[in-house]
Order: structure tokens, then C-alpha cells, then sequence
């Protein structure tokens, strides 16, 4: 199994892609934390992934609170005797609007919580894996040169994510390090059940793409275990495109 022996921690575990990453590394032998601020969300994955003979353990976590964050992964850390994958998917609060009439607190909110959250869970997984020389950084959603109007600060918030990995990564590959981000373009099947307009949402992402499809929740799950593994121990500093051809280097 790719991850056999990996012990993850993973942010925004008990929504749909966080959900389908944890799922994914259990699979493949991971044993995964999921930390996330609602409980009741974190068991139903959790359960789910003992269900099929995966080790979860969950744990409620504010992501922007950084003695919250740091005493949670120190604590995994001395349980586990090791920490190997960190990953962050936690929404960031981000209200789509076009720039001109959106109000400043609005459109800086998804940018601060980004930085923050990344910053913080990726500092607090940092510590543990630069003594033992290996480990990975995963963030979900990064960014691109296109753009759509009316999103606030959520497109600018996943260019700065780009530009904080890259600073991680420099900083982390001598340790041996890795810093990766995912993008996607849209995961249809993330959308909640019955959220207004998903039938259109859906055909609009599809339609982006150059393929005849988008990407799902399993494909995210499968490429992050896959980036996560020793099998791409040469990817670093770089974003996986599974977009679909909907995001265009």
C-alpha cells in the first residue's frame, strides 16, 4: 500500500474532500487524524473509515487558532512517535461578489484565513518532520491564471496559497521536505445537497473543462494519496493539476 505506516493529519476532514482524501489514505494504509470544528461531521467519516478496517481518530480544532493547532499536532506527535502528511482543505469563509461592491472585510476575509490556517498547520507539522528528515504538505485549491468576475477574494486567496507553498517548500526541501498543492477547478459532487443551482454549477464546470468530465471526489482522494507516497518523492514546490483541462497552465 502506498501509505503503509504514514500517519496524516488532515484539516477540513469532515467535509466532502477532506472526507474523500482521509478515505483515500486509510485505503492505502494510512492512519489519519481528522481535525475539523464540528464534531458530529468528523465521526460520520471517522466511523465510516473503521468501518472498512481504517484507524481514525478525530479531534474538534479551530485551523486559525495556532496554540489550538499546535498542542493538537504535539499531541499526535508524541502518541504517534511520528507525523509524515499534513493537509489543509478548511473552507475560508469567502463571499463571492464583484470587487467593486464588495466590502473590504468581505474580501479579505478568505485571504487572511488561508495565510493563517496554512501557515500555522504547516508550521506545526514542520516542527516534528524536520528531525526525522521526511514528510509531506498537501493544501487543497490552488490557483491559476484565469479568473471568473464576482469572487471576492477567494481566487486571490488561492494565488496566495501558491506563493506561500513555494516559500515553504524552499525553506522545507532541505529537510526533506515536500510542499504540494492540488487544483482542481471544481468538484461538483462537493456541493451540498440541495444547494441552489448545483445542476447549473455542474454543467458550468463541466463545460470549462477540455474533457468530458470533471474531476470527482475519488480522483482527489487517489492523487492526493499518490502525491502523498514515496512513489512522487521527486514532486515538490509544484501544483497537480486535476482540473481537467479546466484550469490551463
Amino acid at each position: 500500500m502506498l501509505l503503509e505506516n504514514k500517519v496524516a493529519v488532515l484539516y477540513g476532514a469532515g467535509g466532502p474532500i477532506g472526507g474523500a482524501v482521509a478515505r483515500a489514505f486509510t485505503r492505502e494504509g494510512a492512519r489519519v487524524h481528522l481535525a475539523g470544528r464540528t464534531g458530529k461531521t468528523l465521526d460520520a467519516v471517522a466511523d465510516a473509515i473503521r468501518a472498512q478496517g481504517g484507524v481514525a481518530e478525530t479531534g474538534v480544532v479551530d485551523a486559525l487558532d495556532e496554540q489550538a493547532v499546535d498542542t493538537y499536532v504535539d499531541g499526535i506527535a508524541a502518541r504517534e512517535g511520528h507525523i509524515d502528511i499534513s493537509f489543509n482543505a478548511i473552507g475560508y469563509g469567502d463571499v463571492h461578489q464583484p470587487l467593486a461592491e464588495i466590502a473590504v472585510s468581505d474580501f479579505l476575509r478568505p485571504i487572511t484565513n488561508a495565510m493563517r490556517s496554512q501557515f500555522l498547520t504547516t508550521r506545526a507539522a514542520a516542527r516534528h518532520m524536520t528531525a526525522r528528515g521526511t514528510g509531506v504538505i498537501l493544501a487543497f485549491g490552488g490557483g491559476g491564471p484565469q479568473t471568473l468576475p464576482g469572487l471576492g477574494g477567494f481566487k486571490i486567496a488561492l494565488d496566495a496559497i501558491e506563493g506561500l507553498r513555494r516559500q515553504w517548500a524552499c525553506e522545507l526541501g532541505p529537510s526533506g521536505i515536500r510542499v504540494v498543492t492540488l487544483k482542481t477547478g471544481g468538484v461538483p459532487e462537493s456541493l451540498p445537497e440541495g444547494f441552489p443551482g448545483a445542476a447549473e454549477i455542474a454543467a458550468g464546470l463541466q463545460e470549462a473543462t477540455l474533457l468530458p468530465r470533471t474531476a470527482t471526489l475519488s480522483d482527489v482522494g487517489a492523487t492526493a494519496a499518490f502525491v502523498a507516497s514515496d512513489q512522487a518523492r521527486t514532486i515538490t514546490s509544484t501544483e497537480i493539476n486535476i482540473s481537467c483541462g479546466a484550469i490551463v497552465d
